[in-house]
């Protein structure tokens, strides 16, 4: 039965994890060993804790308790501390989305060569830095097919806390590492046995409906940053170049809209 504890002083040191701490402060917690993430609301703690990962506490609305996030404070059996709404927001400097956080530990990230083997439909994510777009793109993931995503280090961490909280926890069920660098490795990608295909607007891009692009066996699609799009490196070494058909003179997606539309295309096949 996990222990309740009541608080009013925000500065208890089993607080620290939770006391207005950068994400990359909480990166490093356990450094060396890999760190400290924070999931927010219940449907994406108990995602989580369902994909294995190691709770280290929750912190609680004190209304909430008895409500949805009864459920995974039941699952968790971890220290659970609990005030009211405004002495939690004074203690992590945002407002709680449905009342509950948990304090996570990170696993160890896996290779690119071990995460991909055997996939037929990765994504890859090149620069995209935005929390909610990242949440949104493994969601879509998640729910149209495909098998995992890499990104590149300047990506945004897919456990940061707005990142996971926009994916609904679908962070947890779709297979993620890191590639090196900030451009994409596309020799490893061809390494890896997948066929790469970049989406940019360039002038030899195909339509995503493409029957040459879908009857690939193994693809990569790769999705570039919010701004800029894919670097012209990334945008030439790809095996196909790939756009969306718009209509009334709109020439791009977001990049978050645009992937559930590339994935539902690609993994259609697979389905």
């Amino acid at each position: 039965m996990p222990v309740m504890t009541e608080f009013d002083d925000i500065n208890l040191p089993e607080l620290a994890v939770y006391r207005k701490q950068h994400e990359t402060q909480l990166f490093h917690w356990f450094e060396p060993e890999p760190g400290v993430f924070l999931a927010e609301s219940p449907k994406v703690i108990e995602r989580a804790l369902r994909a294995g990962y190691e709770p280290i506490s929750v912190l609680c609305c004190r209304g909430d308790i008895e409500g949805e996030a009864a459920g995974v404070i039941s699952m968790a059996d971890v220290p659970v501390f609990t005030s009211d709404s405004d002495t939690i927001t004074e203690l992590t400097g945002f407002r709680l989305i449905r009342g509950a956080i948990c304090a996570m530990r990170r696993k160890k990230m896996p290779a690119p060569e071990e995460l991909c083997r055997g996939l037929r439909r990765i994504a890859v994510l090149e620069g995209v830095v935005n929390p909610a777009n990242v949440g949104a793109i493994f969601r879509s993931a998640a729910a149209l097919g495909i098998e995992a995503v890499l990104l590149t280090a300047t990506c945004t961490d897919p456990l940061y806390r707005r990142a996971s909280r926009v994916s609904m926890g679908t962070v947890f069920q779709v297979p993620w590492t890191y590639l090196p660098g900030a451009v994409t490795d596309m020799e490893l990608l061809r390494r890896l046995g997948f066929r790469t295909a970049a989406m940019a607007l360039v002038d030899d891009s195909v339509d995503i409906d493409d029957e040459k692009l879908n009857s690939e066996e193994r693809l990569a699609l790769i999705l570039g940053a919010e701004g800029d799009g894919l670097s012209p490196e990334t945008v030439s070494a790809s095996d196909h170049k790939v756009c969306i058909p718009m209509s009334n003179e709109v020439d791009s997606l977001n990049v978050a809209a645009a992937s559930a539309v590339a994935f539902w295309q690609i993994c259609r096949g697979m389905r």
